[in-house]
């Protein structure tokens, strides 16, 4: 059992509305590691490659346009079965039908402005990641908190 890592991208709505601090922070409240982070503009060939599934639809436009709107906060995020807590932690895509308490649900309101993208499995975390970090870019680190986060063998089972 190792770490898992995958990626958050704060969106242009969340910076605009000055949400950055309180979506961080619910990652950190959780007790995940975020082992790389960095403010950056987006380019039409990264969205196209980001958002291949979707490119050749009527609304990719005018998702490209939003999401080059404002820079976005390109976090890269470890811990055991991350992909799944991140996912449960933002809550599903439509954001108006997101759980209470999730990130989507207590902050927005639309399928698009919904302030957060979150890898939706492992294989594509493992696309994702490199996508947007360079390997110099994230970081291998001891978080001293995890003895308080994991249980005994589940950390000896990280390698920790």
């Amino acid at each position: 059992m190792h770490p898992e890592r995958t990626l958050i991208l704060v969106k242009p709505d969340a910076i605009q509305r000055g949400l950055i601090g309180d979506i961080i922070s619910r990652f950190e409240k959780k007790g995940l590691k975020i082992v790389g982070m960095k403010m950056m503009s987006l380019d039409e060939a990264v969205l196209r490659e980001h958002y291949a599934h979707i490119s050749d639809k009527p609304f990719f436009p005018g998702l490209s346009q939003f999401m080059m709107s404002s820079p976005v906060i390109a976090i890269c995020i470890e811990g055991l079965d991350c992909v799944d807590a991140v996912r449960r932690i933002t809550g599903i895509t439509k954001a108006r039908e997101a759980e209470a308490g999730s990130i989507r649900g207590d902050f927005a309101m639309s399928v698009s402005c919904n302030v957060v993208h979150a890898s939706d499995s492992i294989e594509n975390a493992a696309k994702e990641v490199p996508r947007f970090f360079k390997s110099d870019e994230t970081y291998k680190y001891q978080k001293s908190e995890y003895e308080h986060v994991y249980a005994e063998e589940e950390l000896e089972a990280m390698g920790g």
